[in-house]
């Protein structure tokens, strides 16, 4: 697997999943949007983990930076 995010968008992805895990364990929100918030949560911490998003693929987006080649 080819990373695909840069660490901007892991930071940001592993924020809102903590955001969301709060919500949803303060009972800020509950019910099916708060079970979709958890999930949508728990799968935005295992990509930032892996830095590998499989819908970046799908679309064709690369966040990680532009590697400079010794030329």
């Amino acid at each position: 697997m080819k990373k695909n995010m840069g660490n901007t968008d892991r930071i940001i992805r592993f924020v809102l999943a903590i955001l969301f895990a709060v919500l949803y364990f303060t009972n800020t929100v509950t019910g099916t949007w708060g079970l979709a918030l958890l999930i949508l949560g728990v799968v935005f911490l295992l990509t930032s983990l892996i830095s590998f998003c499989p819908l970046y693929t799908l679309i064709g987006i690369n966040t990680c930076g532009v590697k400079k080649s010794n030329a």
